[in-house]
C-alpha cells in the first residue's frame, strides 16, 4: 500500500508540472517505474461562449507501454474526469440495451443500435502467448446506454480475434459531482484473452448531435468561463502502480 500511495504522488507530481497548452500538438508523457504513459486530449472548437453551452466533439487517447520492451502491467480500472464547464446531454437520445450486442461483431451492434451511437474509436492490446507476444487492434464503439439509478450510462463494445474471439460490451456509469470536475467515468476493465492481454491503448472521439423535441442537441457541450477546459485521469493496474494527474487545454472565450 504505502508503494502504491507513492507512485500514486509521483504521478500526479509529474503530471501537473508538464501540462501542455492546446495547440501545443504533444502529448503528456509520464514515466512510473517501468511504465510509460501517453495521453492528450482536444477539444473541438476551441473557441467557445463564456457563459453559455455550446456543441463539441471530443477526442482522447491514452497509451501505455513498458520501458525496454517490458511488459506492461494489465489495466484494472480506468477514471476520466471531465470539466466543470462541460455538460453531457441524453434528453431525447435513443439507448441501446446491452443484450442487444453482448455477442455482436462491431458491424452488428452500430446496426443493431446505430441510434444510440455516440462515438468511435479503436482499443490496442498485447497478448502474451508462449513465444512472440500477439499485438491486437479493435474497432471500439461508445453507445448511450441505459439509465442506472437515475444516472446515465455508457456502454464500450469491442469485440477481439486472438487468441479466441471476444466481445465486450462493458456498460460504465456516468456520475456528476460539483467542484473542478462535473462528470465522471470509472470503467472496471475486464480481463483480457484470459488474463494474457494487457491493453496498450485506447481512443476515442464523442462528436454525437442529434435532434429530439424539435431541437439541434449535442452529447457534448461546453463553455469556456475560465479559458482552462480540464479532464483528470485515474489509471490502477495490477501490479499495484496508479497514475493520476490532470490535463489542460486552453479555450478562447468568445
Amino acid at each position: 500500500m504505502r508503494r502504491a500511495a507513492l507512485k500514486r504522488l509521483l504521478a500526479a507530481a509529474v503530471a501537473l508540472a508538464v501540462l501542455p497548452a492546446a495547440g501545443a500538438g504533444a502529448a503528456v508523457v509520464l514515466e512510473v517505474d517501468d511504465l510509460v504513459l501517453r495521453a492528450d486530449a482536444r477539444y473541438r472548437p476551441q473557441q467557445l461562449p463564456r457563459h453559455r453551452f455550446a456543441p463539441i466533439a471530443f477526442s482522447g487517447f491514452v497509451g501505455f507501454g513498458g520501458r525496454n520492451g517490458r511488459p506492461v502491467p494489465a489495466l484494472q480500472r480506468a477514471a476520466i474526469a471531465f470539466d466543470h464547464d462541460g455538460r453531457l446531454g441524453v434528453a431525447g437520445l435513443p439507448r441501446c440495451d446491452p443484450a442487444r450486442i453482448e455477442a455482436a461483431s462491431t458491424r452488428e451492434a452500430r446496426r443493431a443500435c446505430r441510434g444510440a451511437i455516440v462515438g468511435r474509436g479503436t482499443l490496442g492490446a498485447v497478448i502474451l502467448l508462449p513465444g512472440d507476444p500477439v499485438r491486437v487492434r479493435a474497432a471500439l464503439t461508445v453507445f448511450n446506454g441505459p439509465r442506472l439509478d437515475g444516472r446515465p450510462t455508457a456502454i464500450l463494445h469491442a469485440r477481439t480475434e486472438v487468441p479466441v474471439q471476444h466481445t465486450y460490451a462493458i456498460v460504465v456509469p456516468i456520475t456528476r459531482s460539483r467542484g473542478d470536475f462535473r462528470y465522471r467515468v470509472a470503467i472496471d476493465v475486464p480481463p483480457l484473452a484470459g488474463g494474457l492481454g494487457r491493453v496498450t491503448r485506447l481512443q476515442v472521439r464523442l462528436d454525437r448531435r442529434y435532434r429530439a423535441g424539435g431541437k439541434s442537441r449535442s452529447y457534448l457541450s461546453a463553455r469556456c468561463s475560465d479559458s482552462i477546459l480540464r479532464v483528470h485521469g485515474y489509471f490502477r493496474f495490477a501490479d499495484g502502480t496508479v497514475v493520476s494527474g490532470a490535463l489542460e487545454k486552453f479555450c478562447d472565450a468568445r
